[in-house]
């Protein structure tokens, strides 16, 4: 059992908006949890659970709105504070801004979605996609003597509508990899991670079943292949069409996937990182008013690879003035409001080395005087690479009317948070 009811309330605890589901809770019980809550952020014990009695309120805040689940039995938290997060990110969908202005506007919109997503304290569907369907903001699409919501709530596969029909079937799939580091001042790297994430643009008629085959190390273990190149996923979250009991059985990935575009996985990678960009940084002073910085950039990557749209951000202290430049790659300015220079290089093959001279003024630093150092910010894509080594081995695609689908298949790694510190 989930939630016996849900309140929408203001920062002040005024209720803005309830739906008893169940009828088995004293819906005024509500009125102790402001009070409760305030008490706890007094005694600096905040925590996402009241108890009053034997009634359990759980708690999520929003922006202004507190969204509050009520119940007396001993439910699930973890599935209620997931099912409050979906509601907000349904919300969101509908009314972009999640606040007590948005809920005010659009009470008949808000109580129609509370009716669809929770039955009798149970999770329906919370999939915004299948919910635009026949619930708008300006009213129920439904007309009157056809009372009954699309397929897509009745049927097993809630993520997609029945009847889909495409000219041409295709699938889309990329494979992203952000890098996020971190290098010391000393060249070391303190801290490296890879956050990959399997997008999907699905254009295809019917109901396709889709099979994603991965340079998975679990699955190269299970089937005695270990000597090939394999990758160890990390924290692997899957959309909700992947059959979870299959992945864990056998590690195949398999699911009817939405239509259009959506995000099937994202996995990490906790792993040493060698800086695919590499930045020096060299700072020389002419006089108590005229400073030169140096700036080496160098691609370890190899050099069938490239980098695109590389943009190298240089702090400089904040009363730099009259900037001079000089680059063997690219071109270089001046951004005053984040006192910083610009490096941006357009295509930096791997393999290569280039240079950046920034000369400017510096009036009211005297002798050594230099403010707090910021780190250089990197920004880069790298197309059809990736550092991890993960590899879409097959994407079968079946359909029980046999046409044929192309699946396309993109690897691309970009910067996260790619920081170098500097002398």
């Amino acid at each position: 059992m989930s939630a016996s009811a849900i309140f929408i309330l203001d920062l002040k605890g005024k209720v803005l908006i309830c739906r008893n589901y169940m009828g088995n809770v004293d819906m005024n019980e509500i009125d102790h949890f402001m009070p409760m809550l305030m008490k706890r952020e007094e005694d600096a014990e905040m925590t996402p659970l009241i108890t009053h009695g034997s009634t359990h309120l759980l708690w999520v805040k929003h922006n202004n709105i507190y969204l509050v689940a009520m119940t007396k039995k001993n439910a699930n938290a973890a599935l209620v504070y997931s099912f409050l997060y979906k509601i907000v990110q349904v919300f969101k969908e509908y009314f972009k801004e999640v606040e007590e202005e948005s809920i005010r506007d659009n009470f008949v919109t808000v109580y129609e979605l509370m009716d669809e997503v929770m039955d009798f304290g149970f999770p329906q569907t919370t999939d915004s996609k299948i919910l635009q369907e026949y619930i708008t903001q300006q009213g129920h699409k439904l007309e009157v003597g056809a009372p009954r919501p699309p397929a897509t709530v009745t049927n097993a596969v809630s993520w997609r509508s029945e009847g889909i029909k495409y000219r041409k079937n295709e699938v889309f799939m990329d494979v992203i990899e952000s890098v996020n580091l971190l290098v010391s001042a000393n060249g070391s790297v303190l801290c490296s991670e890879i956050v990959g994430s399997i997008k999907l643009k699905v254009v295809l008629s019917g109901m396709p079943e889709l099979r994603l085959g991965l340079n998975d190390k679990v699955l190269f273990e299970i089937t005695g292949r270990e000597k090939s190149k394999t990758v160890e996923l990390e924290d692997v979250k899957f959309h909700q069409c992947v059959r979870l009991s299959r992945f864990e059985n056998d590690r195949t990935i398999s699911f009817i996937p939405p239509d259009g575009e959506s995000e099937l996985m994202s996995y990490r990678l906790n792993t040493t990182v060698k800086p695919l960009i590499w930045i020096e940084s060299v700072i020389e002073k002419f006089s108590h008013s005229r400073v030169e910085i140096k700036v080496k950039a160098r691609s370890q990557f190899k050099s069938r690879s490239t980098a695109n749209n590389v943009s190298i951000l240089v702090p400089v202290p904040s009363d730099a003035d009259s900037p001079k430049f000089k680059t063997s790659m690219g071109n270089a300015k001046w951004l005053p409001e984040k006192s910083a220079v610009q490096w941006n290089i357009k295509s930096f093959p791997g393999g290569k080395e280039y240079m950046m001279r920034a000369h400017f003024g510096l009036p009211s630093v005297d002798g050594d005087e230099m403010e707090a150092k910021r780190p250089i910010t990197v920004n880069f894509e790298i197309p059809y690479f990736t550092v991890s080594g993960i590899q879409v081995r097959y994407l079968k695609i079946i359909e029980k009317s046999g046409y044929q689908a192309l699946p396309w298949v993109r690897y691309i790694t970009q910067s996260g948070d790619y920081q170098l510190r500097t002398n």
